[in-house]
C-alpha cells in the first residue's frame, strides 16, 4: 500500500471539463472540483485537447510539454498531469478574481 508521502510527491492530476467549439479559448472557473474551459478547436482528430493543453500552460504559466493527458481524450471531461507544480501552487494559479460586487471572506 502507497504511502501518503509517495502519493503527495506525484504531480498533480487536474480534472477538466471541456467545452468545444466556443467563440473563444477561455478558463471560465472552478465548478466542483472541475476546472471548467472553452476552447475554439474542434473535437476532431485531437484538436480540442491540443487547444486546451496549449491554454493550460499559458494560464499556469508552464510549458506544454510538462501538461499530459492522462485520460478523457474522446471525454469533455479529462484528466491531465501537470509536473513541476504542487496541488497547492496548481489551484493558486487557476484561481480567478472574483466577478465585481462580490467580496472574499
Amino acid at each position: 500500500m502507497p504511502t501518503r508521502a509517495t502519493t503527495a510527491s506525484a504531480p498533480p492530476l487536474l480534472h477538466v471539463r471541456v467545452q468545444p467549439r466556443a467563440r473563444r479559448n477561455e478558463v471560465v472557473g472552478w465548478q466542483g472540483d472541475a476546472l471548467r474551459v472553452r476552447v475554439t478547436a474542434p473535437p476532431a482528430d485531437g484538436e480540442a485537447n491540443r487547444a486546451v493543453t496549449d491554454l493550460l500552460a499559458e494560464a499556469l504559466g508552464v510549458a506544454a510539454s510538462r501538461i499530459a493527458l492522462v485520460r478523457g481524450a474522446a471525454s469533455r471531461d479529462k484528466l491531465f498531469r501537470i509536473e513541476r507544480l504542487s496541488p497547492s501552487d496548481l489551484r493558486a494559479r487557476l484561481s480567478l478574481p472574483l466577478p465585481s460586487g462580490e467580496r472574499a471572506g
